[in-house]
């Protein structure tokens, strides 16, 4: 049975926040010798502007592991354990990992760390710019069953960014399946990571899985964010909080405060 979202979040309609962790260990954009005392402090201000200016989730992800894969070694687990571990004192509302493209990796390190959700790619098949991405469903939910992590929801990205679907079939199909196969939240994104989701993707979407939350996973900003949520069971944001909307800024307060505002006024 779906883990329901106000078992996670006070909000009946949560806004999500992405914190970006810097590249891990052995990823092209890592560096050498990390500065772990300034990139805590980097993390721990991003939590700050994100729970200040009220939203009510936070996502850890490995968004700077630039260029992605579908397979990830041990040490991105590592590295994204240790700096949510480094921060847990500062959060204070339900948060998720994400460790892109891989959503066993992504559960592992969610168990390690405490997490209440996971964001992937968790069925499907899809050609995508980092090859074909094809999780086995019954293997993603097996490592939540074989961790002991029941308590952790499994969010699946059935329209996902770099990506397009290979096997035809529709996008009613493919949330009809995540419903069918016990997932706990779907996503609809758009085509790279700030932009906009399509309409009619959300919406067809909605028409298939009634009994599963849709979310908008990409491109949602502080203009669009109620017209979304009058769509969407929930939203999740990162690039249009940070400065100057760009993804790997640090995280804007001013723009965290009006996409909230924003968001409260449809819900």
């Amino acid at each position: 049975m779906a883990i329901p979202l106000d078992k996670i979040f006070k909000a009946k309609k949560p806004i999500i926040g992405m914190v970006h962790l810097p590249a891990s260990p052995g990823q092209p954009q890592a560096k050498s010798n990390p500065d772990l005392k300034s990139i805590i402090t980097a993390v721990k201000a991003d939590i700050k502007a994100l729970q200040d200016g009220g939203i009510d989730g936070l996502l850890f992800c490995n968004e700077s592991d630039l260029p992605y894969t579908t397979k990830l070694s041990s040490e991105v687990g590592a590295w994204t354990t240790f700096l949510v571990g480094a921060v847990y004192d500062q959060i204070k509302i339900p948060y998720g990992v994400n460790l892109l493209w891989d959503p066993i990796a992504s559960i592992e390190a969610a168990s390690g760390c405490g997490a209440s959700f996971v964001r992937e790619v968790m069925c499907g098949s899809f050609a995508s710019e980092m090859g074909v991405l094809s999780p086995d469903p019954a293997l993603v939910a097996q490592a939540r069953t074989r961790l002991k992590a029941d308590q952790i929801a499994l969010f699946t990205n059935i329209v996902p960014e770099f990506a397009s679907a290979l096997e035809g079939r529709t996008v009613a199909q493919r949330a009809k399946a995540a419903e069918y196969f016990g997932f706990d939240a779907i996503l609809i994104s758009g085509p790279v990571a700030g932009v906009a989701f399509s309409e009619a993707d959300l919406l067809e979407a909605k028409s298939a899985a009634k009994n599963i939350p849709i979310f908008a996973n990409t491109g949602v900003n502080a203009q669009t964010v109620a017209k979304t949520l009058e769509m969407a069971d929930g939203v999740i944001s990162g690039s249009a909080m940070k400065i100057d909307g760009k993804t790997f800024n640090p995280v804007d307060p001013k723009r965290v405060i009006e996409l909230v505002q924003a968001a409260n006024k449809s819900r």
